[in-house]
């Protein structure tokens, strides 16, 4: 078996640039995380292969500066495998592509039934590969040689992959709706972090009670500024269910906290004083929070019958042709339409709800130019088969 060897050192590191630079064709480019590990969203290894180079490993936390790798290879395409879950952990070390090709939303468009990156490299390439490192903690060290094995044919056939898929993409018409929608992931703004993070907390939502989620708060930042000093994933010292149990139980002395038997976790007893402190703070604050969030999102749709039943007929008649268009262009219709962007549409739409405006709306909302080229007159169509339906309801009930 060949031997793996993570690029560590200065002169390695020069070494790797060099035949890189001095490749052919894309840049395939993949990053492992710890995830469920640590804290960190942080690469552990970031692996690389270009044709006439060779395959590269790197170790991201022995390296300082990427910055004359990416001086030279930012201009190349570079392909990923599900970009978005990486292109934030490779821009942390400096490694920012000009332009990609993501093979899973590359499959996605063209309708494969499975999206995974060893399903696509067995359908097209015929080569079946071992997943059994993909949960792995890749902040170990020394990397096993079976770990490197595996994250070095994670790019290796990555090349091969984007060559199948770009002529696929061709064959169908695609090419361009592609390129669209690897733009939009390359250029999607960060996602603000949230004004009450702890409303994360699993099955928070079932709490009606501002005293108990005062408490779960106060526990969910006790755990997380813990967290945030060791690196190391919050579940893992106290899990959701357990910080969740304390809230609703409502402990009243250090005594009672320590001896519920829901409460459990590496961290539950080790750190005691720290969740006991939690929970006073919790048990005492005056600063009790709201039950129920403002949003501007439309109400669950199980709502819209009673609530507003012409919204309710423009939803359900809008999603049955957008499932009808995605289905002609044999791609998930998630895909041809964000969700979330029709049933804002359809809630509150715009006044004269012709094709235009709908999507002018849905260009506001973030929906791509090929998107709405494929959607907005559809929509615009089943908007008014609801105000029809819902006034004739109307009359027949009259």
């Amino acid at each position: 078996m060949d031997e793996f060897q993570v690029i560590e050192s200065t002169a390695a590191f020069d070494e790797a640039v060099r035949r890189l630079l001095a490749g052919q064709g894309p840049i395939a480019v993949d990053a492992e995380r710890a995830s469920g590990f640590r804290y960190s969203q942080r690469a552990y290894l970031i692996q690389m292969f270009r044709r006439d180079a060779g395959t590269f490993l790197f170790d991201p936390t022995q390296i300082p500066d990427f910055s004359e790798l990416q001086a030279g290879i930012h201009s190349e395409e570079w392909v990923l495998h599900a970009a978005s879950q990486d292109l934030a952990c490779l821009r942390e070390v400096g490694l920012d592509p000009d332009r990609i090709f993501d093979t899973e939303l590359a499959a996605r468009l063209l309708g494969m039934p499975r999206v995974g990156l060893a399903s696509v490299v067995e359908e097209l390439l015929g080569i079946r590969l071992a997943k059994e490192h993909s949960a792995s903690d890749w902040s170990t060290r020394p990397l096993p040689q079976s770990w490197l094995k595996y994250a070095a044919l994670d790019v290796e056939l990555l090349v091969d992959v984007r060559e199948q898929l770009g002529a696929r993409l061709i064959e169908t018409g695609k090419a361009e709706i592609a390129e669209e929608e690897f733009d939009a992931v390359l250029h999607r703004a960060a996602k603000p972090p949230a004004a009450e993070p702890w409303r994360r907390l699993s099955g928070i939502h079932a709490m009606r009670s501002p005293r108990n989620l005062a408490v779960a708060r106060e526990l969910w930042l006790a755990r997380d500024a813990l967290a945030t000093e060791l690196d190391v994933a919050p579940g893992r010292l106290v899990p959701d269910a357990s910080l969740l149990a304390v809230a609703q139980s409502l402990p009243s002395t250090r005594r009672a906290l320590s001896e519920l038997r829901e409460f459990n976790g590496r961290a539950s007893r080790s750190e005691l004083d720290r969740w006991w402190a939690a929970v006073e703070r919790g048990l005492t604050t005056s600063d009790l929070p709201a039950v129920r969030v403002p949003s501007d999102a439309p109400p669950p749709p199980r709502a819209w019958a009673a609530r507003n039943p012409e919204a309710d007929a423009r939803l359900r008649l809008a999603r049955a042709a957008v499932a009808e268009a995605a289905e002609q262009l044999d791609m998930p219709v998630e895909n041809l339409l964000t969700p979330d962007h029709l049933r804002r549409v359809a809630w509150n739409p715009p006044a004269d709800a012709t094709a235009e405006s709908i999507g002018e709306a849905l260009l506001a909302l973030g929906a791509r130019h090929w998107q709405v080229a494929a959607t907005s007159q559809i929509i615009a169509d089943a908007f008014v088969e609801a105000a029809q339906s819902v006034e004739d309801a109307a009359s027949d009930a009259s």
